[in-house]
Formats: structure tokens, C-alpha cells, sequence
């Protein structure tokens, strides 16, 4: 029986053509789901069928701060996070899971993307959630110009920045991208941080030591956690990383 697919919505961009789709999808049980794709040009940007590092990367960032960094307590709504590559939005809600969170700016390059969460055509919730704000804007070119990730403050802090847009430090999207991981241009991301802050970076390839290496020079802490999960259409398991940072803190503070 073939796969059904359904088109929800096709459009032209500076990066190519963007494409979101849904299609039922057969589980192990026999039952259907909804699965929502994005395809940009002949690549696949993201896939509800594998979430998981996804999911991972919010919440071990959130974890990274509930130890010992975490204004006050972690029962208060005090932190203020921004997630860099909005997709299907599952990073954002991973996010929004904690009571903890206090407000959320989620930056896209892809105008589309954003209107396709507050239409509902993805079904994330996202536009729904007082404490989110979805903001179109070139990642790279905000940390690279110093312009800030709050467009309405700009000189504003984060506790956490948490970033899914490259496939790896190594496979991007665009060359223009490669800055970012290089020391200099981790130091203007960490400018964006408070004291004892996280940077937390999904990536679908293994460790890489030379990016590790670079993380080491700029932040006080770095490591990477391999996330693995099953993947029914290989019928193996599959992994991504997730690499953690963390500013200094201030002198005489937990962390």
C-alpha cells in the first residue's frame, strides 16, 4: 500500500525551494501518524519521525542550568532562553516544558517557517505559549554583527543559547555559517550569555575534537552527550550529539 502524502504548503526563497508535507506513517503497531516534513531544495531540514536529539538538546541545556547556575531556583520562572532554528519546533517546546523558563525568543531565517507555526499548519503550540516569541532573523548574522538575538533589546542576556540549524560544525547549510564555530565567533556568541550561561549545539555527526577543542578555548566548561535513538526505517539505532558549554560564573557564585 502506498504512502499517502500530503502537500501543505510549497513556496520560492532566497535559500531555494521550501517545501512542508505531511504523511501517514505506519508504526510498528499498525496504527498511523501524522508525520510533518521540511524540505528545502532536495534536502530534508526535518522530520517529526526522529525528534528525540531534538527534544535532548532543549532539556540537557535546562539541565546544564538547573545545576548550580539557575537564578534563585529552578521552581522560579527566571530564565530567559534563546533557541537559534525554529523547524518544526520541537527544541522550543522542549524548552517550554520547564516552569522554570521565563520567556523564550526563537530566531529563524525563514520568514515562511514562522508563518507556517502561527498559521498552525505545525501544529507546535508554540504561538499559544505567552512566554515564546518567534522572531525571522539570520542566526549567524546577529552574533556575527553583535546586533543581539532580541531584536526589541539588544543589548540584552540569556541564561541559555541552544542552536539546530547546521547539520554539524563541519556539514552547514551555507559556508557564510562557519564563523560561528570557530573561536572568535563563539566568543561573540558567548557575549550573548550571563555569567555561568549555556550553549547548547545540536549536531548530527559524531564528536568532533577540533570543535570540542574550540568550545575549551572560549567557555569555562565543554563536553559533548551522545543521544541515540531507534530508527525504524534503518532498523538500527541512530545517534547525534548534543555539545554542552558554560560561561564562567561570577566569582563566589554556585556553578
Amino acid at each position: 500500500m502506498g504512502v499517502r502524502f500530503q502537500e501543505l504548503d510549497w513556496r520560492r526563497t532566497d535559500l531555494g525551494e521550501l517545501v512542508l508535507r505531511r504523511r501517514r506513517y505506519p508504526d510498528v503497531a499498525g496504527e498511523s501518524r501524522d508525520v510533518y516534513e521540511i524540505k528545502l531544495n532536495d534536502e530534508y531540514l526535518m522530520s517529526s519521525l526522529f525528534t528525540v536529539a531534538e527534544l535532548e538538546l532543549g532539556r540537557l541545556a535546562l539541565a546544564e542550568l538547573a545545576d548550580g547556575t539557575a537564578p534563585d531556583s529552578a521552581q522560579e520562572s527566571a530564565l530567559d532562553v534563546v533557541v537559534g532554528g525554529l523547524g518544526l519546533g520541537c527544541t522550543a517546546q522542549a524548552v517550554l516544558e520547564s516552569p522554570a523558563v521565563r520567556s523564550l525568543v526563537v530566531v529563524d531565517a525563514l520568514a515562511e517557517v514562522i508563518e507556517w507555526h502561527r498559521r498552525e499548519l505545525i501544529p507546535s503550540g508554540l504561538g499559544s505559549d505567552p512566554r515564546c516569541r518567534l522572531v525571522q532573523g539570520d542566526f549567524f548574522a546577529m552574533v556575527r554583527d553583535r546586533s543581539g538575538l532580541d531584536p526589541d533589546a539588544p543589548d540584552r542576556r540569556f541564561h541559555a543559547i541552544v542552536v539546530d540549524i547546521d547539520h554539524s560544525p563541519r556539514h552547514l547549510l551555507h559556508p557564510g555559517n562557519a564563523d560561528l564555530y570557530q573561536p572568535e565567533g563563539l566568543r561573540r556568541l558567548a557575549e550573548g550569555l550571563h555569567p555561568g550561561g549555556v550553549f547548547a549545539l545540536w549536531s548530527n555527526d559524531p564528536p568532533e575534537q577540533e570543535f570540542l577543542a574550540a568550545l575549551g578555548q572560549v567557555f569555562a566548561e565543554a563536553r559533548a552527550e551522545v543521544v541515540t535513538f531507534d530508527n525504524p526505517l534503518q532498523g538500527r539505532e541512530a545517534a547525534n550529539t548534543v555539545y554542552l558549554a558554560r560561561t564562567a560564573a561570577l566569582s563566589g557564585a554556585p556553578g
